[in-house]
């Protein structure tokens, strides 16, 4: 199942934070505005907050969402980021 993102355009970098640390992602380390998070199975994602309340460019989010964290739409559900 593809992930829609016209319904989570509008997502902020501390919402991911957010989202990232409910689905058992931990801070490894920031180099500048790119912070790191891991998880125990060996996911990593970088987050670059530039700005508590910037939003991020669809194609940013496809890859933290899709590549480095590998959530489904199921996953989004579950994390609260979309509404069933």
């Amino acid at each position: 199942m593809d992930v829609d993102y016209s319904r989570i355009r509008s997502i902020t970098a501390r919402e991911v934070i957010a989202a990232l640390n409910r689905d058992g992602f931990y801070f490894i380390r920031q180099r500048g505005s790119h912070q790191r998070y891991g998880n125990a199975d060996g996911r990593r994602v970088t987050v670059a907050p530039h700005g508590g309340g910037d939003t991020f460019t669809i194609k940013t989010l496809k890859t933290m969402i899709e590549v480095q964290a590998r959530w489904t739409e199921a996953d989004l559900i579950r994390l609260g980021i979309v509404k069933k």
